[in-house]
């Protein structure tokens, strides 16, 4: 009895952590679902019906949307603008995280104190100051406009600067023996042990710019450079209450993502963990 008594009762508590995880799934998946099946409706029976299943589900939502705005545009401006950010800003990242781990140089501490201090400060708080200053060169409505402001990814350079810290220094001076550049021994030696994680921060800050909105909806001031989130608010505002037609164009909006979370799961997880640990 001693022994079946606690197996009882960790099975008690991981039934219940099970129950509650699935609750808290479902309500966390309700709004999506229910935006799918509304997408799914005629804008008349958005109104009218009140069902978790459509009785007559029509996809006009997502032709209208495809004939009637420049859904194409967008998704086109949204891949250039996401794709920039995650090439460079992982490349810059891992430039930086290779510097301050490896090398040494003037200004060194003060760099890395800055990056961990930029934590402290919200994007949001740099909204102003960002748009002062691409205004001011004239970048704005335009995809630089759009991209430099959001390469600032310190968090991405603190994982490539600890990972590097933790590799043996054997390796670094086998390769300077060799006659190997710093170039070299970043590209070829640091790199390719960390494809992994790599490859979970490109997936993540892809995702990030994806889904970015404040800043690209103040750059881009023509409809023509409007990203996918940005181009569906001008979506609502032509469309009005119409309620199938505003879901199809957020379902649309959001199913890159979708599909490169459900694709690539396990390296989405990753690079979140790594963050929180970075964070916390």
């Amino acid at each position: 009895m001693s022994q079946t008594t606690p197996r009882r009762r960790i099975d008690l508590a991981g039934a219940l952590l099970t129950t509650l995880s699935l609750i808290c799934a479902l309500l966390w998946f309700f709004p999506i679902y229910w935006a799918i099946i509304t997408s799914l409706r005629f804008d008349q029976d958005t109104i009218t019906q009140f069902s978790l299943i459509p009785n007559n589900p029509t996809l006009s939502g997502y032709i209208f949307d495809f004939e009637n705005s420049k859904l194409l545009t967008w998704y086109m401006n949204s891949t250039i603008v996401s794709v920039s950010i995650t090439v460079i800003a992982v490349m810059v990242a891992a430039c930086t995280g290779y510097a301050i781990s490896q090398l040494s140089f003037p200004g060194r501490t003060a760099l890395w104190w800055t990056i961990l201090a930029s934590f402290m400060v919200p994007v949001s708080a740099l909204i102003v100051n960002h748009f002062i200053i691409i205004a001011g060169i004239g970048f704005l409505n335009s995809y630089l406009g759009i991209i430099l402001p959001m390469l600032l990814t310190p968090v991405t350079v603190i994982v490539y600067k600890q990972f590097f810290d933790g590799l043996p220094r054997e390796f670094r001076e086998a390769a300077v023996m060799d006659g190997a550049t710093e170039f070299q021994l970043l590209f070829r030696v640091f790199l390719p042990m960390n494809w992994g994680i790599t490859t979970a921060l490109a997936i993540i800050t892809f995702i990030g710019a994806w889904n970015a909105f404040l800043w690209p909806f103040l750059a881009a001031q023509d409809e023509t450079m409007m990203t996918v989130t940005v181009g569906i608010t001008a979506v609502q505002d032509a469309f009005g209450v119409a309620y199938g037609r505003l879901l199809s164009g957020a379902v649309l909006a959001g199913l890159p993502v979708a599909l490169a979370y459900l694709l690539f799961q396990r390296r989405v997880t990753q690079a979140i963990t790594l963050s929180a640990g970075i964070k916390g």
